[in-house]
């Protein structure tokens, strides 16, 4: 079961529901991948609306392997999602949320 308290999501990817959170490493990880100096340059990168599709993959893997898995972003790329890009960006959405503190994701 997730905890939102500890960051924790879970949404389905690749036909199976999955635990995602953005762990200090994860955080850390992503920095580096969007070259921000630190977290609060990433949340700025994040509060901005504007989401890659790379960024999205960016995004979960990093909640993936902060939760524990081994998986890379190519691996990551092939896990499709049952309500298409809507559902990765919501995944994105609902992680940032949980992980930066918003009651409610937007």
């Amino acid at each position: 079961m997730v905890n939102r308290h500890r960051g924790e999501i879970e949404a389905e990817l690749g036909g199976r529901r999955r635990r995602l959170c953005l762990t200090l490493g994860a955080l850390a990880e992503l920095e580096a991948a969007f070259g921000a100096d630190d977290l609060s340059a990433l949340a700025e990168r994040f509060g901005s609306g504007r989401l890659s599709a790379r960024d999205a993959l960016r995004v979960i893997g990093a909640g993936l392997r902060g939760a524990g898995e081994t998986i890379t972003d190519e691996e990551v790329a092939q896990l499709a999602s049952g309500a298409g890009a809507a559902g990765y960006v919501r995944i994105v959405v609902e992680l940032l949320s949980a992980t930066f503190g918003a009651d409610e994701p937007r």
